[in-house]
């Protein structure tokens, strides 16, 4: 069984999914289901308990929307497309 989050935790794996939705958004598209991105939640929430910098967050970004999504591009555009 997991361990239950703190409350402040909590507060950044909720602003992380929120980020996702509202701001990151790759698909461009509006009216999106809420829980569109929030599979990726976890992943994104992990990198930041690590400790990693905006531009590892970054590169999982990219891969996400490359590799997982299927968007069209390469990892060198979309990370200096984010770092903009």
């Amino acid at each position: 069984m997991g361990k239950k989050m703190s409350e402040r935790d909590l507060e950044i794996y909720k602003r992380i999914d929120e980020i996702l939705y509202f701001d990151w958004n790759p698909i461009g598209v509006g009216e999106l289901p809420r829980d569109e991105y929030t599979s990726y939640t976890r992943k994104i929430f992990n990198l930041k308990k690590l400790g990693s910098n905006s531009e590892t967050i970054a590169q999982a970004l990219c891969e996400l929307e490359l590799y997982i999504l299927g968007l069209p591009g390469d990892i060198e555009t979309c990370c200096a497309r984010r770092s903009n």
